[in-house]
């Protein structure tokens, strides 16, 4: 079992005047204790359990390039890209030299975008939800098409491109693990059958914990909508809709690497809402039962210095979890 580090508030003390080396020194640290991958949200404004619209909130793909520098192992991606945030072809092509410049380190994280403030904000066109899982599908079509080198026409409904060169190419082979996050039973995970290396859904906290953010919210939010079910249940219950859209594609369901995000609070001795280590390894035995690959969590603060360290010997005992299916 493989643990990630995912990073989404950058409103530390002295930012944005210290980001760059407090988000520096945050990427080395999570490199040197032992995290398999570091991840950011593809968000323009704060979201709302970060009090957003409001605070720091660096542009994804420039964060990682800069993660990328400061860093040698650590695997690289957004949890997740909205699709509509980029036109496709201009996606593909940053994701292909990001993966060039890390030496093969990048996941191709995409989703089918949920947050309308940034995008009214930024003018960035609002379509309707049913568009955007269409406008999905034929992105993650298209990245396979200029992963495989092809530079004939591609010819969508949304997306039409003449001449997709993609030079310097993905140097892995045959492209980074596709990983569509998002929750939905029908459309999402039906995506993820046919298309996606991995999956991303959400380890939900106990709601008494972040009951304030959770208000902040939209009603039809997943992590609020499911908020009074254990994370457990909503685990297997997704995992077992997956495997059913996996059997209906034909696909098989081993193939795909179920990863989680979570919370990552996490101190020496717990308590106040904090994991203990040893508290935190049975958390990650839980999930590896359900069948989790690679759980990635959320420090509350992970620009606090020594936060990230209690961190090692927990992802040492997880390294030697099995999780289920997996031999």
């Amino acid at each position: 079992m493989r643990l990630g580090i995912n990073i989404t508030n950058f409103g530390w003390p002295g930012s944005p005047e210290n980001i760059g080396s407090t988000l520096g020194r945050i990427a080395r640290t999570a490199e040197e204790v032992g995290f398999d991958s570091l991840w950011v949200m593809d968000h323009f404004f704060q979201t709302p359990l970060n009090r957003g619209p409001a605070g720091p909130c660096p542009e994804a793909y420039a964060t990682l390039g800069f993660v990328a520098g400061q860093t040698s192992r650590i695997r690289l991606g957004t949890l997740v890209t909205g699709v509509v945030n980029r036109h496709p072809g201009v996606l593909v092509k940053t994701v292909s030299t990001l993966d060039a410049l890390s030496g093969g380190r990048m996941y191709f994280g995409i989703g089918a975008a949920w947050y309308e403030e940034e995008q009214r904000g930024l003018g960035i066109p609002v379509v309707p939800r049913a568009e955007r899982f269409e406008r999905l599908e034929e992105t993650v079509r298209l990245a396979k098409h200029m992963w495989a080198g092809s530079e004939e026409p591609f010819l969508g409904r949304h997306y039409r491109l003449e001449e997709p060169r993609n030079e310097p190419n993905s140097p892995q082979r045959p492209h980074p693990p596709v990983l569509i996050g998002g929750q939905g039973r029908r459309k999402t995970f039906g995506l993820v059958a046919r298309y996606a290396d991995a999956c991303n859904v959400y380890e939900l906290p106990d709601p008494e914990l972040i009951k304030d953010k959770l208000a902040t919210l939209p009603p039809q939010h997943p992590m609020r909508r499911n908020a009074h079910l254990k994370p457990t249940e909503v685990i297997r219950e997704q995992f077992d809709v997956l495997r059913q859209r996996c059997e209906e594609a034909g696909r098989p369901y081993g193939e795909i690497e179920k990863t989680t995000l979570g919370t990552g609070a996490l101190t020496r001795t717990g308590g106040g809402g904090a994991y203990s280590p040893a508290g935190a390894v049975e958390r990650f035995e839980r999930l590896a039962e359900l069948g989790v690959d690679h759980a990635i969590v959320e420090p509350p603060d992970p620009w606090r210095e020594g936060a990230l360290d209690v961190w090692a010997e927990v992802i040492a005992a997880v390294a030697r979890i099995v999780p289920a299916g997996r031999s």
